[in-house]
């Protein structure tokens, strides 16, 4: 006889609407929140929702600092986090972010583009002689 399979760990956008609700917090109230506690005044309420829906997944730093804040234990998070990325559930592209099958990759060519990216080729690139 087989064992069951391990439940699977729970996906961290759901994770984290269900912890800030069971708080009565807004995204814009745990956007400010979050943003106090890491000292970082750059967070909005449009980066939650975005957490929230799975268009992004947080990285170490704000992992760490939702832990704090939603007073959730920082492994918990890290596990929703690695099952979401699994899923592929993200539908950024980037470094540290899941690709979705099917999306255009980020170098893509079009109009008023071409096939070298010209990004972080500032003078810092250029030798002088």
């Amino acid at each position: 006889m087989i064992p069951p399979a391990p439940p699977r760990p729970a996906q961290l956008g759901p994770l984290l609407a269900r912890c800030r609700l069971d708080r009565g917090w807004s995204q814009q109230r745990a956007a400010a929140e979050l943003c106090a506690a890491a000292g970082v005044p750059t967070l909005s309420r449009h980066e939650i929702s975005r957490w929230e829906r799975q268009r992004r997944v947080p990285g170490g730093f704000w992992l760490g600092w939702l832990a704090v804040v939603l007073d959730v234990p920082l492994v918990a998070l890290a596990e929703a986090a690695a099952a979401t990325r699994r899923a592929g559930s993200t539908r950024a592209t980037g470094p540290g972010r899941a690709a979705v099958a099917g999306a255009r990759p980020s170098g893509r060519t079009g109009p008023g583009r071409t096939s070298r990216t010209t990004r972080g080729s500032g003078a810092r690139n250029m030798t002088t002689s």
